[in-house]
């Protein structure tokens, strides 16, 4: 692996990716939405789920243009920023409001997160994007670099997955903001929606990963390669 060689876009995608995450988990969950849904009806959900899955699809750019180790620093890159994030986040939260200021309850509510959720929050991220890119980079292998919607949807349905496994009964299991027999549903709600985002964009995957093999005159396959998630050389 040419762990010397410089690209023209590694960094750009690292920071939409990056700031996408961070978003997702700062801006969506103080909003709960819901739909009218055609044959299906009103359907909740949290405002993050917009944000997560286009996370995924940058991460299958990553591995399916960079490969895996290259990847990997970007999912470190991530879980660095939503810890900085929270920790901030709480803090700011926790500063004593000035007696003419009259919104720490909005503010609050819009910020303030409990350390379970967040560190069930990272948890989840940290190992659904992981198997998101080993998927992602075995079936590449595998299918010898045809097929390029195989992998990016399947590689999801396992990442998210792992992630909807992890994240709802990490958070909420008998905390009673969720009911413990609620879930499951709510599990596959949100699994399923994320899922749904990444098929829709499948076009959109295409299109930036051909600008980028093209761009980059790179197509790494992740023969040979280590996939400790804990080692960050490339």
């Amino acid at each position: 692996m040419t762990a010397q060689r410089s690209y023209r876009y590694y960094e750009f995608v690292m920071a939409a990716f990056v700031t996408i995450l961070i978003c997702s988990n700062l801006i969506g969950p103080a909003k709960i939405a819901q739909l009218e849904l055609p044959l299906v009806g009103a359907v909740s959900f949290g405002a993050g789920v917009l944000f997560f899955p286009i996370s995924y699809v940058f991460g299958d750019v990553l591995t399916e243009v960079y490969g895996y180790a290259r990847a990997r620093r970007v999912i470190w890159a991530g879980f660095a920023g939503l810890a900085f994030a929270a920790l901030m986040a709480a803090i700011v939260v926790a500063l004593p409001p000035a007696p003419f200021w009259r919104h720490q309850e909005a503010y609050e509510i819009a910020f303030g997160t409990t350390w379970r959720i967040a560190a069930a929050s990272m948890i989840a991220y940290f190992c659904g994007e992981f198997a998101n890119s080993f998927v992602l980079a075995k079936m590449k292998i595998a299918t010898a670099g045809r097929w390029l919607w195989t992998r990016t949807i399947g590689s999801t349905i396992v990442g998210e997955a792992v992630d909807s496994t992890l994240f709802y009964p990490l958070a909420f299991y008998g905390t009673g903001i969720l009911p413990n027999d609620k879930l499951p549903a709510v599990m596959l709600a949100q699994f399923v929606g994320k899922v749904a985002v990444e098929v829709v964009f499948t076009p959109l995957t295409y299109k930036i990963v051909g600008f980028l093999k093209r761009a980059e005159q790179e197509d790494y396959y992740d023969r040979g390669t280590d996939f400790n998630p804990f080692v960050l050389k490339d």
